[in-house]
């Protein structure tokens, strides 16, 4: 993901999320929270290997899961492990739920929602390949204060629904992936790194929306 930890990556200060209200693991008001996280007047670019310990700012992360409506009427969701290649070490041999990563200055120059598209379009073509069409709505957000991974991060969280399960890694460090029910993901959730624990969670609530009709992007 991104350049190595000189990269510059889009970051907003834990000030605004703290203005807006702070919440601990997930949250499905989009509409509340964006305008002001990713609002030019209060994102910047900062050096990763700097924000990365520093908890006063949040590295905006989009965090893509990939769903698929089966025949039999039940959702699968992509899953893959996190190679030891895996440049942060604190995820590495995880499971995840969740495609996606920093949002870096390579992306644009404007560091508001035009550079987060990008970065998202971008960290998901470097990841995987999807055959097919596919629809994205971004559903809620992610924050886990309780880590040290968590704290410096803040994620997006997007539901890409699929025209077909066929998803294949790009990565090497993106092993062991495939599509499962939620009930398996649910047996096997004590595997998966906190942030996929937290999608599972919201997920089994019916806090996230059920399959939608895809379209071709």
């Amino acid at each position: 993901m991104g350049e190595g930890l000189a990269e510059e990556v889009l970051v907003v200060p834990r000030s605004v999320l703290e203005a807006v209200g702070v919440f601990q693991g997930f949250c499905g008001e989009v509409d509340r929270y964006l305008p002001a996280l990713l609002d030019p007047g209060n994102t910047s670019w900062r050096t990763r290997a700097v924000v990365e310990e520093d908890p006063s700012f949040k590295q905006l992360i989009p965090y893509c899961v990939l769903r698929w409506q089966s025949d039999d009427g039940d959702p699968r969701y992509f899953a893959y492990t996190r190679g030891g290649g895996q440049q942060e070490a604190r995820l590495r041999a995880k499971r995840s739920l969740g495609i996606g990563g920093h949002i870096s200055s390579i992306d644009g120059e404007h560091g508001d929602d035009r550079s987060y598209e990008s970065g998202m379009r971008r960290e998901l073509d470097e990841e995987v390949a999807i055959a097919g069409g596919y629809r994205s709505s971004c559903v809620g957000l992610i924050n886990d204060d309780a880590t040290a991974v968590g704290s410096v991060h803040l994620g997006i969280l997007h539901v890409l629904d699929l025209e077909l399960p066929e998803v294949a890694s790009r990565e090497a460090d993106l092993m062991d992936g495939g599509f499962h029910s939620l009930a398996e993901l649910q047996a096997d959730r004590e595997r998966f790194e906190t942030w996929s624990q937290i999608a599972i969670d919201a997920l089994a609530a019916a806090m996230i929306g059920g399959p939608a009709a895809y379209h071709a992007e």
